[in-house]
């Protein structure tokens, strides 16, 4: 079986940690910062997660995840991808933006939403993390 990547951008850890998750519930699974990976190293990949938490905003990351984003965004059409984050203010918006950019550029995005938690990931979060890395592990 291949190795789920779950490919995430942190700045205070939240969103490194539902990383961990994620790949928890994979079982056979990869969490790698985004500073290590480059988006054509997704290319074949049939499906894979992505995080990034809330920022400025509620946007992206803009030197990091954004970049990688707008590179990645070319080649996902047929994909599915699972996207979390975390957030310590707002509702989420740049989670449904970021949810509506991925599926407009031909991605399927699990469950059609991502997986976020205010600050650090609580019991509830962990188990909707943990299904994520079931759901798209199965795909594999």
């Amino acid at each position: 079986m291949a190795e789920l990547k779950v490919v995430f951008w942190s700045g205070s850890g939240n969103t490194e940690s539902m990383a961990e998750m994620i790949a928890k519930g994979a079982q056979d699974a990869k969490a790698i910062s985004m500073e290590d990976i480059s988006p054509s190293d997704l290319a074949d990949e049939k499906a894979f997660a992505l995080g990034c938490p809330a920022m400025g905003d509620e946007e992206l990351e803009e030197t990091i995840v954004e970049p990688f984003v707008a590179e990645l965004e070319k080649n996902v059409s047929g994909k599915t991808i699972g996207l979390f984050g975390s957030y310590g203010w707002g509702d989420g918006e740049w989670m449904r933006n970021w949810v509506e950019r991925m599926q407009k550029a031909g991605a399927a995005v699990v469950g059609d939403e991502g997986v976020i938690c205010a600050d650090a990931p609580d019991d509830e979060a962990e188990q909707a993390l943990t299904a994520l890395g079931e759901k798209l592990a199965k795909l594999l």
